[in-house]
């Protein structure tokens, strides 16, 4: 491993994870000083799973009218987000547990996720310029966290090898220099969203339990 490898895995790695996690916990203290506001109607019932349910909300795809109209919609979050899952795991298992990389089966499984990843990132990028409507609506970020986000599975494929002297490479090298601009870049962008997802999903499901919508049986 050479010296600017070692040092991109190790110590920027982790500062620039500090920095992600240090920003983050300062994201969840400015969210907590916004004031709860209460429901003006009278209560309609409580305890009825609504919380639970907004929270799951995301693992039962059959809820979401959208998602049950077009299923191959919710099929392209999972490969995406797993492929975020596949990637960042790298940034832990190539410097701390490289010899898992050394078993073909594990190698060819995260090769294929990323690269059902990469593929499901082009495709959207290709539809959010494609589509008018969100031509309309994206920003920059829109763009750019799509082109980051495709380009850090491509280099994820790049990385993983079975072969240790490999794992010393350019590949390797460009993937933390990449990871490493992602934890400092991802606070900023709207990446950040599933940071607010428990937040936005509780206070929605406090309405839902709030008005009783979602009764059980």
């Amino acid at each position: 491993m050479s010296d600017l490898s070692g040092l991109m895995q190790h110590e920027v790695h982790l500062a620039a994870l500090s920095f992600m996690g240090a920003a983050y916990i300062l994201r969840i203290v400015w969210l907590l000083q916004f004031k709860k506001i209460e429901e003006m109607s009278l209560s309609a019932g409580t305890g009825n799973g609504a919380v639970l349910q907004s929270l799951l909300a995301v693992t039962k795809p059959w809820t979401i009218e959208g998602v049950r109209k077009n299923p191959a919609f919710y099929l392209q979050f999972v490969i995406f987000h797993l492929g975020a899952a596949a990637a960042i795991g790298l940034t832990f298992l190539i410097p701390y547990r490289p010899e898992l990389l050394k078993d073909a089966l594990f190698v060819q499984s995260l090769r294929m996720v990323l690269g059902a990843a990469f593929i499901v990132g082009l495709f959207r990028l290709y539809r959010r310029i494609a589509d008018r409507a969100l031509r309309l609506i994206s920003t920059p970020d829109d763009y750019f966290a799509l082109v980051m986000m495709t380009l850090f599975y491509a280099l994820g494929i790049s990385a993983v090898s079975g072969n240790p002297e490999i794992l010393s490479g350019q590949a390797v090298l460009t993937f933390f220099i990449l990871a490493a601009f992602f934890h400092i870049y991802v606070p900023f962008s709207k990446i950040i969203h599933y940071l607010y997802y428990p937040f936005t999903r509780y206070y929605l499901g406090k309405m839902m339990e709030h008005r009783n919508i979602g009764r059980k049986g």
